[in-house]
């Protein structure tokens, strides 16, 4: 069973996800920790009700990026992390974090990267008025969702769709998606450049 560590910043809609598919058996992780950067956010009651122990730093306490990493990475070792999974973690990752966790930091991002990367893909993708978008999972780098992809998922934009419409049929498939692509990274299996059309 794959120790985890998930980083919300929000609402924690994947997290749920993940927290219900370890539940089923459908995942084969077990989240040992939920880290945030955000106290109070809707992610940590989330974790209570799952009694999942919870981490909850406010970097503008601390005197530098690296320095705050250092102590949740200090939590991380305690706990044996094997993987960290950004479930809507509105935060860069810094080296503290990258070095010891090469290619074992995992990101799901709202839309087909390398298209709208950064806050609000959805609105980004609704102003450009693109016919499709969708979903990308890709490991984490040092850039702005600039990491290997690892597996995406398209879905076709809806003329005259709304943002409330396209919002919850994205959640929906990254809900989906999430549990199944981080089954096949866990379990050995290569979840490299697969994509699919919704």
């Amino acid at each position: 069973m794959t120790k985890i560590a998930v980083f919300a910043s929000g609402q924690g809609s994947n997290l749920q996800a993940l927290i219900d598919a370890s539940a089923k058996g459908e995942l084969p992780a077990r989240i040992e920790l939920v880290v945030s950067d955000r106290r109070g956010c809707y992610a940590l009651t989330r974790a209570e009700e799952a009694a999942i122990e919870t981490l909850v730093l406010s970097p503008a306490d601390y005197e530098s990026r690296s320095q705050y990493e250092a102590i949740i990475l200090e939590k991380l070792l305690e706990l044996q992390i094997e993987y960290l999974v950004l479930a809507g973690f509105m935060r860069l990752i810094g080296p503290t974090l990258l070095a010891p966790y090469p290619e074992r930091i995992i990101n799901i991002h709202p839309s087909l990267l390398p298209l709208f990367p950064g806050k609000d893909a959805i609105g980004q993708a609704l102003a450009a008025e693109v016919t499709e978008t969708g979903v990308t999972i890709h490991y984490v780098d040092e850039g702005m969702d600039t990491g290997p992809i690892i597996a995406q998922e398209r879905i076709s934009v809806n003329p005259g769709e709304d943002r409330r419409s396209l919002e919850g049929r994205i959640h929906a498939l990254e809900h989906h998606l999430y549990p199944k692509v981080l089954k096949q990274i866990f379990t050995g299996g290569n979840a490299n450049g697969k994509t699919r059309t919704n």
